[in-house]
């Protein structure tokens, strides 16, 4: 069983490498990627007041290597495993092209 996140590439305009995924009082996250390497990196930025009450920003950054699902599918058979079950989430919402992460499922294959 494994959970894995599901970039969205399709809302990188053209030309841009990033998109800001969370914007909340004191804290932004935004995700650049790299698609050609399957790169992302999360950069969390927090804003934390002071002594003196001025604003003091820290950054945090977060390197991931993405893996699409038909990808990891192909990892598994390559192990001997196939796909039983694939959701969007842990509730078991079907998973769709719009989905941001996937639960899937795996079982050792039978051989014969």
């Amino acid at each position: 069983m494994v959970e894995l996140g599901v970039p969205q590439l399709r809302s990188l305009a053209p030309g841009h490498g990033g998109v800001l995924e969370v914007s909340e009082p004191g804290y932004l996250l935004v995700d650049t990627v790299d698609p050609l390497a399957q790169q992302l990196v999360s950069h969390h930025v927090c804003f934390d007041a002071d002594l003196e009450g001025s604003r003091q920003a820290h950054l945090a950054r977060t390197p991931h290597r993405y893996v699409r699902p038909s990808e990891l599918d192909l990892m598994a058979r390559l192990a001997g495993m196939r796909l039983e079950h694939r959701w969007a989430d842990w509730d078991r919402s079907p998973f769709t092209g719009e989905s941001r992460s996937h639960v899937s499922v795996y079982r050792l294959a039978e051989t014969s």
